[in-house]
């Protein structure tokens, strides 16, 4: 349960902010400038770090408790240390090289390269809780938050709504900022262009018309944390019930244990971060697909070549006290993680902590 009471924690310490909007967004009325010069320090955030991404240019930018950072291999900026003080869950850049920052509290920020525009309640998003942010092949933008889903066109919001263990479509107009706290914790579009969404009751699939519950034997899937779909087109879902894969027909369970974080590697490999057992530890391990090891809270890596048999090896690299985010394998093949404390790499043999000096985790 410790890692449920911290994971609502995380989002209830935050503060929230509540309106009424219409679905049509004015992007006039809140352009933030970013004239003012940001905050360039040689490390990165110390607080709690949630979703790591690298653009089209190498940079890499990190969702944090302190702000947006930026880092270009040399230092990091913190490009909204004069826009807002908001907490920020995630982010995402979009195909137009716009990029789009999550916050809880104050709505989704969108930076062109020169200025912010901020999009709230007011301008029809469904809350102002933003805790996952995703681009569908239309180049339409939705970010999962409290009580639903909104998807942002361009032009205007349209909602999506969790009522309880059923989702539906928003037809009235209307936003509800203070509805119960089913946050959306990820958002993908599969290979036949469906929609599935994981939040803190059921997961749900949506084809455009209809929000279906997703279940395996008659059970559905929840509090799912994670979603992927990888290069072969599986979904990957990981939560509470541990790391599932499924291939359109059939199931494949590799842990029962926790699992919060979940990406898929150039070779294939899957990397992610679960619970150990009788444990509130969490590591860095690698999973090469024969045997299987449950006995931590890991960052693991599965071997994409031998993951066909549903019993992955796992060689773990470090563990910590505490918990392990947002992961993410940049160009170099470095593969990027947040925790409590700030943002981490591992380069295949050392973990670089960008918190200190030391290096150390």
């Amino acid at each position: 349960m410790k890692y449920t009471l911290m994971y609502i924690f995380l989002w209830m310490l935050a503060f929230h902010t509540s309106g009424k909007g219409q679905n049509k967004a004015d992007l006039t009325k809140e352009n933030l400038k970013s004239e003012i010069k940001n905050i360039v320090t040689a490390s990165g955030p110390n607080e709690i770090t949630r979703n790591i991404i690298q653009d089209r240019k190498g940079n890499i930018w990190i969702a944090s408790w302190e702000g947006m950072f930026r880092y270009d291999g040399k230092s990091f900026t913190n490009m909204t240390s004069n826009v807002s003080k908001a907490r920020f869950f995630s982010v995402l850049e979009d195909s137009k090289g716009n990029f789009w920052f999550g916050s809880i509290g104050a709505g989704v920020y969108c930076y062109d390269g020169k200025s912010f525009r901020n999009f709230t309640v007011r301008d029809g998003l469904l809350n102002n809780d933003v805790g996952s942010i995703y681009e569908d092949k239309k180049g339409n933008i939705w970010f999962g938050v409290f009580g639903g889903v909104s998807r942002y066109d361009g032009n205007a919001f349209q909602n999506y709504i969790i009522n309880g263990e059923t989702m539906n479509e928003d037809r009235t107009g209307k936003t509800f900022p203070d509805r119960p706290p089913y946050e959306v914790n990820a958002i993908i579009e599969d290979e036949t262009g469906k929609f599935w969404f994981a939040t803190r009751g059921n997961t749900f699939v949506y084809d455009g018309k209809t929000f279906t519950v997703f279940t395996h034997e008659n059970i559905p899937f929840k509090n799912v944390r994670s979603l992927i779909k990888d290069k072969k087109g599986n979904i990957w879902l990981g939560g509470p019930d541990g790391l599932w894969r499924y291939d359109g027909s059939a199931f494949t369970n590799f842990t029962k244990t926790f699992v919060g974080y979940i990406i898929e590697d150039k070779k294939g490999n899957i990397w992610t971060s679960s619970e150990r057992d009788y444990s509130q530890t969490w590591a860095l391990s690698m999973y090469d697909g024969k045997t299987l090891s449950n006995k931590a809270w890991a960052l693991s890596r599965y071997d994409g070549k031998s993951l066909s048999d549903g019993r992955p090896n796992i060689t773990e690299i470090q563990s910590v006290e505490g918990m392990f985010f947002g992961i993410l394998e940049d160009n170099k093949g470095n593969i990027w993680f947040g925790a409590l404390d700030g943002a981490y790499r591992y380069d295949g043999n050392t973990i670089k902590s960008f918190k200190n000096k030391t290096g150390q985790l």
